[in-house]
Parts: structure tokens; C-alpha cells; sequence
């Protein structure tokens, strides 16, 4: 099982502060599960002596498989950030799927689990007690992966080709910075308005302009971390906002907090 080198991601806030509470691993799946899934991951922490720590997370538009004692499931693209509890010591096993890579095992609008989530017994067919012990009690990182990748082989669906035409949209708004708004999403990739709008609210979970506003929120946040912004003008300028204040409004709306608060609370 190959590991893939990994930064923090963007959408984990004040990331210089939860690189020093918790580890965070990836993994590459195999060829045949990776048109559906974008990798595996591995959270870990050791806070024993130390008081709960609370990270904050601005999602990525994917939905996650996730094995935890006592709390697993299946959870769609939360609506704004979700903040999870770390204590004493623990691991965390996920499958994040790709955008629109979720759509064939549930075979219903992923909008359903926006802001919620679902049991593995809805999706699969299975208790989730015994698959959750059996995974979390492998004696090592590469093992429990190994078995979640097993679990995810024997139910695989059929391919959708929606997924690989989704997946690529978003990948597409994820890297080009040009794309500011959703006619720039329309007018590169060619596709009719409507019908981006109807793919995404059934295969993603959010609009594409949700999409859109993530990724630059994620750009926002992580300049805000590293102590680069000098300007709140020139940063909104440049993530694609013509009015300052509209800026300022998203920020607030999804971080819960403005630019200004978000970096006086690092």
C-alpha cells in the first residue's frame, strides 16, 4: 500500500497548531478502486496528559468514509466547517471518494447527505460494529488500509461516467485560479449551465458555486496561516472578489468568524 507525501491539507484550520496535535497519513488506492476513490487516510493523536484538543475543518466537496470507534459512518459535504474533538489517544480511518465518486454506491442524489450523514448498513449491507473493530484493531497503518480497500473491492459498482466527467470539473476549479465564478466553469469546460448545476447537486452534494467558494475560502485561510496577508484588499482582489465586504460576508458565513478574528484567534 503506497503512502503518498503529504502537506497539511488545505481546509484544515490554523494548521500549524493541529500539525503539532495530530499526524495525518494518505495512501494510494489501487487501480481499480481509484476511479472511485481519491485516497485513504489515516488521522492519529496522542493527547494524553494534555487537555482535548478541537479541530476545525473547512470540507473539501467529497464525501468520507470514515471508521472510528464508536462513530463510524458515512458523511456528506458539511454546509459550513465541522470541528472534531481530539482526546487522550486515538485513530481515525477514511475513504475520501472522489467528487461524484460516492453517486454509484448510493445510486441517489448525494445532496441527501449534505450536512448529514449515513450508516454502512443503508449503503452496504453490513454491520458496521464487527467491520469497524476488525479494521481499528489491525496491528499497523498499512493493514487497516489494506482492509478497508478489501471491504470497498467486494462492493464496488458499476463505473459511472459522470463521475470521471465530475471529478474532472472540480479538479478543474480546484487548480485553475481563473475560475472565480461559475460562468468561468461554464465557458471552460463547455457545459451548459443547467445541466453543471443538476450533475453536481447529484453527484457532489453542493452547487458549483459552493464548490468554487471552498477552494478560494481554503486559499483565504491558509495565506491567513502562514502570515503572508498584509492587505484584506488585495487578498479579496485576488481570490476573485470585486467587492471587499462580499468577501468578508463568505468568510463569516462558512468560517464563522471574519478574516480579522480568524487571525487574531491563531
Amino acid at each position: 500500500m503506497e503512502k503518498i507525501a503529504v502537506k497539511f491539507p488545505k481546509g484544515v484550520l490554523h494548521a500549524l497548531i493541529g500539525e503539532k496535535k495530530f499526524s495525518l497519513l494518505r495512501f494510494q488506492p489501487s487501480a481499480e478502486n481509484r476511479y472511485f476513490v481519491q485516497h485513504y487516510w489515516i488521522v492519529r493523536w496522542d493527547l494524553r496528559g494534555e487537555p482535548p484538543y478541537s479541530q476545525t475543518v473547512l470540507a473539501h466537496p467529497n464525501i468520507n468514509l470514515v471508521f472510528e470507534k464508536g462513530a463510524t459512518g458515512i458523511f456528506g459535504v458539511a454546509k459550513t466547517t465541522s470541528s472534531h474533538v481530539l482526546q487522550e489517544q486515538g485513530r481515525v480511518v477514511g475513504v475520501k471518494f472522489k467528487p461524484g465518486g460516492f453517486y454509484p454506491f448510493l445510486q441517489a442524489p448525494v445532496s441527501s447527505l449534505t450536512g448529514g450523514s449515513i450508516s454502512l448498513e443503508d449503503v452496504f449491507g453490513v454491520e458496521t460494529a464487527p467491520l469497524e473493530n476488525e479494521i481499528l484493531n489491525q496491528p499497523d497503518d498499512t493493514k487497516m488500509v489494506s482492509h478497508v480497500e478489501a471491504f470497498l473491492s467486494a462492493h464496488l459498482p458499476e463505473r459511472d461516467p459522470n463521475t470521471a466527467l465530475v471529478s474532472g470539473i472540480v479538479k478543474m476549479i480546484q487548480e485553475n485560479r481563473s475560475i472565480l465564478k461559475v460562468e468561468d466553469a461554464v465557458r471552460i469546460s463547455g457545459m451548459n449551465m443547467r445541466t453543471m448545476q443538476r450533475l453536481f447537486e447529484r453527484y457532489v452534494g453542493v452547487s458549483p458555486k459552493s464548490v468554487i467558494q471552498r477552494y478560494r475560502l481554503h486559499e483565504a485561510a491558509e495565506r491567513i496561516d502562514q502570515g503572508t496577508v498584509r492587505d484584506w484588499l488585495d487578498l479579496s482582489i485576488g481570490l476573485g472578489y470585486y467587492d471587499h465586504s462580499h468577501f468578508i460576508r463568505d468568510f463569516r458565513s462558512i468560517v464563522g468568524v471574519s478574516p480579522e478574528e480568524y487571525r487574531q484567534s491563531k
